[in-house]
C-alpha cells in the first residue's frame, strides 16, 4: 500500500486505475482504425463486423468521410482524454481522504471564461466544414461549380459535371416507386423475401437479406445524377438514403426535395428509408446499379422501346 498526499492507495485502487487507463490506452488504435474503410467489393452494403463508414464512391461521401475521421473523430478523441483526465484528477486529489477540508470556493473567472469559450470554439471548428459538406450536397452540380472531396478545408476543387440523368425517387407504403423524367419510364421497387411471407419474389444466392429488390434502379457510371425526391401524396415522409453516396434526404407528400450522386464505381449500392414511416419501415430497401454508359444506353433503348423494366433488365448481365 502506497501513500499519495494524504490519501492510502491500496491494490484494489490500482488494479481501478489501471483498468481506466487501459480504457484510455484503447481509445487510441480506435482513432486509428477508424480512419479505414470498408472492404472493397463490386457496390456496397454493410458487412459482418463492420466499424467504418461504407466505402465512399461519390465526391460527397468522400467529404463526409474526410470530415468524420478527421475532424470529428480527432476532435471527439481529445474531449474523452480531456474529461477522463480530469475525473481522474478529481477522484485521487479531492476525495475525502486525501482533501478532509474541501475549499469553499464558488466561482472561478478564468475556469468559467474557458469552458464557456472552449466550446464555442469547438462548434466554431466543427461548422465550418460541416456547413461546406451539406451545402455540396444539397447544390446540384452546373458544371462550373467546384466541390470540396477529401478537402473539406478548401473552397472546393473537384470539378462534377452538370447532370446527365434526373431520376424522381417516390416513397410509397412501403416500396419505391422510379421514374426517369426525361425518358417519361417508371417502374416499382419492392424488397426480395420468401414468398410465403408475402415477398414479389425470392431473394437470389448472394444478395443481402432485406436489402435485395426486385428491381433496381440502374444508373451510368462517371455521370451525375439528379435525384428528385418525394412521396405518395396520400402516404407518410420516407427519406432517400444511400451510405456509400453520401446522400439522405426527406421523402415529403406534395414537397420535391432535390439531391445529386456521381458515382465513379460500378456495382450495386445499397440504402433503406431513412425515416420512420409505419409497420414497414424496416422491409423499403434502395438498390441502385451503377452499369457502364454503354450498358446503360443499352438498358435505357429497351426500355423505352419496350416499356418493360424486365426487357430492359435483361440486357444486363444477371445479378449473382
Amino acid at each position: 500500500m502506497a501513500v499519495y498526499r494524504g490519501f492510502s492507495v491500496t491494490g484494489q485502487f490500482k488494479k481501478r486505475l489501471g483498468a481506466v487507463a487501459a480504457a484510455a490506452l484503447s481509445f487510441v488504435p480506435v482513432v486509428a482504425w477508424a480512419q479505414e474503410t470498408a472492404p472493397v467489393e463490386s457496390g456496397s452494403q454493410p458487412l459482418p463486423g463492420e466499424y467504418a463508414l461504407q466505402r465512399s464512391v461519390t465526391p460527397i461521401m468522400d467529404s463526409i468521410v474526410a470530415f468524420h475521421n478527421g475532424i470529428l473523430l480527432w476532435m471527439c478523441g481529445l474531449i474523452v482524454a480531456l474529461v477522463l483526465g480530469l475525473i481522474i484528477v478529481v477522484a485521487v486529489r479531492f476525495n475525502a481522504k486525501a482533501n478532509p477540508v474541501p475549499s469553499k470556493t464558488t466561482h472561478n473567472t478564468l475556469v468559467e471564461i474557458l469552458w464557456t469559450v472552449l466550446p464555442i470554439i469547438v462548434l466554431i471548428v466543427i461548422a465550418i466544414p460541416s456547413f461546406g459538406v451539406l451545402s455540396d450536397q444539397l447544390t446540384t452540380p452546373d458544371g462550373q461549380r467546384k466541390y470540396l472531396g477529401h478537402d473539406i478545408f478548401s473552397f472546393g476543387d473537384v470539378d462534377v459535371p452538370a447532370p446527365g440523368l434526373t431520376v424522381k425517387a417516390t416513397g410509397n407504403q412501403w416500396y419505391w416507386n422510379y421514374e426517369y423524367v426525361d425518358q417519361g419510364k417508371a417502374f416499382d421497387s419492392n424488397i426480395l423475401g420468401e414468398p410465403k411471407d408475402g415477398y414479389v419474389q425470392a431473394v437470389k444466392p448472394g444478395q443481402p437479406r432485406l436489402l435485395a429488390v426486385d428491381n433496381e434502379l440502374v444508373v451510368p457510371v462517371d455521370t451525375t445524377v439528379r435525384v428528385q425526391v418525394t412521396a405518395d401524396p396520400s402516404g407518410v415522409i420516407h427519406a432517400f438514403a444511400v451510405p456509400s453516396f453520401g446522400i439522405k434526404i426527406d421523402a415529403v407528400p406534395g414537397r420535391l426535395n432535390e439531391t445529386w450522386f456521381n458515382s465513379r464505381e460500378t456495382g450495386i449500392f445499397y440504402g433503406q428509408c431513412s425515416e420512420l414511416c409505419g409497420k414497414d419501415h424496416a422491409f423499403m430497401p434502395i438498390a441502385v446499379r451503377v452499369v457502364t454508359k454503354d450498358e446503360f444506353t443499352a438498358f435505357m433503348a429497351a426500355f423505352e422501346s419496350s416499356g418493360d423494366y424486365a426487357v430492359a433488365n435483361a440486357t444486363l448481365a444477371a445479378v449473382k
